[in-house]
């Protein structure tokens, strides 16, 4: 069955009995239907959460088809009730675009997914249609000062950093130009959009330890500058409060079920590869208030997910992982290993121990974390066994431990395995994380810090523009921010071609963007597309409603 076919054939717990299993009264639940539910910030005990383990699953370097590191959470979660551990699965939300492009959705795969599957890709609770709004409200507000010449605030227009957002893959969108049609339409000017995962508001609502915290990061927008080059930040505009108004219940995580009838949470969903990529700090710390064990995870590879959510979330929200997880997949380590496109499901050992390289590198870079990492094997029906115990013999001389899941198959009968080498790596007692850098470091300092001990980069180099915004960001001291880099998720380096993993090379810091509201600074490396677009065949074109509301075609 396809995984949607399969999500429709569970039948689903009614939310307030998922809702139960972790001690909440009905009436703390906001019901959204049968199955879904918001819940309340009250709900967050900082007592608890000290004495909770939370578990990050990541991978090794990504290729086009993907590594399955919701598949595997999701299973892993499963695994670890299997065991009996009180365990809460804790992911982002996914984004329309990607769900009707070329990517698919995001609730996990197989018999490892969350439901209501529909739900969850399409639109959910509103969460992305609150930021969206939000993000827009902003945008309209920016414009309405600058096209009044009496305001107190003159903002130049060519300084305007913020653009508008929709959930949607819309490449026409990227480059536009505003205020056509005379002075009653505003000023003319060059603008864009960028998708609703990308706004620098759904990357604050995941900073956010509180509403009181939300509404200050919202106040701290960095919006453009003045004609005589002053900053001008969103509380000048004074929207925070209305911005506040509109996310008062988007800030609240959303409880759903696994197909085991295992509690879920899902909330936020800022893309990795130019924002954090990981889901809310209130809804971890919501999870290790409700469990014992919360698995999240964090988008693509180890280099930049990982990196971001221990060096920039764990900061903010005073979080310690007790244990990583890396998910490997064969294919993976053959496409590392330099197997073409037509050769990743032929069975090659040696392709395998060549790509290993890659593998190796996130090992390593997860010890510099204070962590020793458990590999998932994500398998799949390709894979050989002596692939498989060549991954593992390798992976056994790094004296880390690799182990077979097969969620995707089976649930959690398939990762009952996986889920006794976390908890026995966790119960050792032997990781202690530490996060790579000082924030009082200097920008540069940060910076090279990441690309040489994550990346494996010889040097750092910067643009013209570069250093420009670099003295800019200094000026308005904002340069104790953390870090969150911006650059492809498809190698080590910036440049995508470089796979495996490679040696000698440089990266380029073209440009920054700082994200003063979320808090941090944004190293561009090469050219980010922030407004995806659509396939010549989008996934939208295999999907189909009957006349009783079916869905079937949805990934």
């Amino acid at each position: 069955m396809t995984d949607i076919e399969i999500a429709q054939s569970v039948k689903m717990l009614p939310i307030r009995e998922v809702a139960q299993k972790l001690g909440i009264e009905e009436d703390s639940l906001e019901m959204y239907g049968k199955y879904k539910a918001k819940l309340p910030l009250s709900l967050i005990n900082p007592e608890k959460i000290a004495q909770s383990n939370l578990i990050l699953v990541t991978a090794l370097t990504p290729t086009p088809a993907g590594e399955g590191k919701t598949t595997v959470s999701i299973g892993l979660n499963e695994g670890l009730n299997k065991i009996g551990k009180k365990s809460i699965v804790v992911l982002r939300e996914p984004s329309l675009g990607p769900v009707f492009g070329i990517k698919g959705g995001a609730a996990g795969g197989g018999y490892s997914q969350v439901v209501p599957m529909e739900d969850i890709n399409l639109h959910f609770t509103g969460d992305f249609a609150a930021i969206e709004k939000a993000n827009n409200f902003l945008a309209a507000i920016i414009d309405n000062v600058i096209q009044n010449p009496n305001h107190e605030i003159k903002i130049d227009p060519r300084t305007v950093t913020w653009k508008r957002v929709m959930d949607m893959n819309d490449r026409s969108l990227r480059e536009i130009i505003i205020g056509v049609g005379g002075k009653a339409n505003g000023m003319m000017r060059q603008d864009g959009f960028n998708i609703t995962a990308a706004s620098e508001i759904m990357a604050i609502l995941c900073m956010s330890n509180s509403l009181t915290d939300l509404k200050e990061k919202l106040g701290n927008i960095l919006t453009g500058f003045t004609y005589d080059n002053q900053p001008v930040y969103a509380r000048q505009l004074k929207v925070q409060e209305a911005m506040t108004i509109l996310l008062k219940d988007a800030i609240k995580p959303n409880l759903v079920q696994t197909l085991e009838g295992n509690p879920a949470i899902i909330h936020g969903g800022p893309f990795a590869n130019i924002a954090q990529g990981t889901n809310t700090i209130i809804a971890t710390k919501t999870g290790l208030s409700l469990g014992d064990y919360v698995v999240t995870e964090a988008g693509f590879g180890a280099d930049l997910g990982a990196e971001k959510f221990l060096d920039i979330k764990c900061g903010y929200g005073n979080l310690a992982p007790k244990a990583m997880v890396i998910v490997a997949t064969i294919r993976a380590l053959r496409h590392h290993g330099g197997a073409k496109p037509d050769e990743l499901n032929t069975p090659d050992t040696e392709k395998v121990k060549k790509g290993f390289a890659n593998l190796q590198k996130h090992i390593e870079n997860a010890r510099k974390f204070g962590l020793n990492p458990v590999v998932a094997i994500n398998h799949f029906v390709t894979d050989s066994q002596e692939e498989i115990d060549a991954l593992t013999q390798l992976c056994a001389a790094m004296n880390v431990q690799a182990v077979l899941s097969r969620g995707w198959a089976l649930g959690g009968n398939g990762t009952t395995d996986l889920a006794r080498a976390v908890v026995a790596e966790i119960e050792k007692g032997e990781n202690y994380f530490r996060p790579l850098y000082d924030w009082n470091l200097s920008i540069k300092e940060k910076i090279e810090t990441i690309a040489k001990e994550i990346y494996g980069a010889d040097e750092v180099e910067y643009s013209a523009q570069a250093l420009t915004d670099l003295r800019k960001i200094e000026k308005i001291g904002l340069g104790k921010l953390p870090i969150c880099m911006a650059k492809t998720q498809k190698s080590f380096s910036d440049n995508e071609k470089l796979v495996g993993r490679p040696t000698g090379f440089n990266i380029t810091v073209r440009e920054f963007e700082i994200a003063a509201g979320a808090g941090f600074v944004i190293p561009i490396l090469g050219n980010m597309m922030r407004m995806p677009g659509l396939p010549a065949i989008p996934a939208s074109e295999n999907m189909s409603i009957d006349e009783n509301g079916v869905i079937s075609g949805l990934s």
